[in-house]
């Protein structure tokens, strides 16, 4: 539902003195509404698309639902722009039992930005949750050709950042490579969500053979969703944070990033790779 992609007319100017006007595709960045019957829970900037999926996703790395059952239902509340066009940027969900429903009058009341996937949270303490799922780090996983040649098959299957160079991508592998799962967004996070809800509504749990690979660098909170969801493995192709690093430590995840190609840093639990 909703845009991908929009077109604009821009100029390009070169040091030579040259401007040229031609037509450019733009990335879509619009805003999702997080609703609990009537009462809204969060709203964060996204790529339009896959939304159910991004919502299953954030939801889990939550830890408001851990399995199927926990989500009863979605769906799109009525919304038009000012051209009468339906927006498909609320959605309404309907929790299963188990499920831990958030204490709505403490509800995030600020807009997610794209750029973040933490934002609004009150303490550093409130994302650090606990997983449902333990991580097993003495068990090997993946092979060091196999995990140096999963960036690049990511990159092939980035269909929108080929056409608009504006998105972040993140994509579920298994042990040999074979990719499962691929989401684009324009936050990094939100991709990640949007691979984990995928993984989640098509019966793929539990993920604990499998590799999440992302376009960017690894932070704090793509670590947790990693953890969530019971995945053991992140790699990035560009730097870690501090906190990434602590936090995959402490959760028994191996961490690894600047995977480029011909080498790549263990930061966690390096004996789950192998060397080819």
């Amino acid at each position: 539902m909703g845009r991908k992609i929009v077109r604009r007319r821009i100029t390009r100017a070169t040091l030579a003195g040259a401007r040229t006007v031609r037509e450019e595709k733009i990335a879509v960045e619009e805003p999702l509404e997080i609703r609990f019957g009537q009462t809204s829970f969060t709203t964060s900037m996204r790529t339009p698309g896959d939304d159910f999926d991004m919502v299953a996703g954030f939801l889990l790395a939550e830890g408001i639902i851990a399995r199927p059952e926990h989500l009863v239902s979605m769906r799109y509340c009525a919304g038009t722009d000012e051209n009468g066009v339906q927006t498909f940027n609320v959605i309404e969900v309907q929790l299963g039992f188990g499920a831990h429903a958030p204490d709505l009058s403490t509800a995030r009341n600020v807009v997610t930005s794209s750029a973040c996937g933490i934002c609004g949270t009150n303490s550093i303490d409130e994302v650090r949750k606990k997983s449902p799922h333990t991580l097993d780090p003495s068990v090997e996983l993946v092979g060091l050709q196999v995990l140096l040649g999963l960036p690049d098959t990511l990159r092939d299957a980035q269909k929108l950042f080929d056409a608009t160079g504006g998105v972040h991508a993140a994509g579920l592998f298994n042990a040999n490579g074979d990719l499962l799962v691929l989401r684009e967004d324009v936050g990094r996070h939100n991709a990640v969500d949007k691979v984990i809800g995928a993984a989640l509504r098509e019966g793929m749990f539990p993920l604990t053979e499998t590799v999440l690979q992302v376009s960017g660098r690894a932070s704090f909170e793509l670590v947790q969703k990693a953890t969530m969801a019971g995945i053991p493995m992140l790699s990035a192709v560009s730097a870690p944070s501090s906190l990434a690093v602590e936090l995959a430590d402490e959760s028994g995840l191996t961490l690894a990033a600047f995977s480029r190609g011909h080498s790549v840093n263990l930061y966690t639990h390096a004996q789950r790779v192998r060397d080819s």
